[in-house]
């Protein structure tokens, strides 16, 4: 990934967390207290924006330790977002428990893509 599509898309993607936040927090408040997912549904907003934050981040660094591990990187949250946020999101509103083995995919994407940003900033 590029340093401009990477800084892009985490801007992006931290928009997206504001917007499914606040409509989270508005217009599904009464759904997601009824169906007892509040909780889930805020977490997977706030790992959502904190990878968005670290997109940023990863693009920022990019730009002054140009790198293939950063785009590792980048690529690595984005994969988190979608896996550990959107399976959680996508259970909030199915109920849909085999999706509790999509998450931890997500983690470790997580996980890994923050190794990735040490080790890419470290190289240089």
């Amino acid at each position: 990934m590029k340093k401009e599509t990477t800084l892009a898309l985490g801007a992006v993607l931290g928009a997206t967390a504001v917007a499914i936040g606040a409509f989270g927090a508005h217009a599904l408040k009464p759904f997601l207290t009824q169906v007892g997912r509040t909780e889930t549904f805020e977490l997977a907003v706030r790992y959502h924006f904190y990878h968005a934050l670290a997109m940023v981040a990863t693009g920022l660094a990019m730009h002054h330790y140009p790198n293939k591990i950063l785009s590792y990187s980048g690529w690595l949250f984005l994969a988190g977002i979608l896996f550990f946020s959107g399976s959680l999101l996508i259970l909030c509103f199915t109920g849909l428990g085999v999706l509790g083995a999509i998450t931890p995919i997500g983690g470790v994407c997580f996980i890994a893509g923050w190794i990735c940003l040490s080790l890419g900033v470290y190289k240089k």
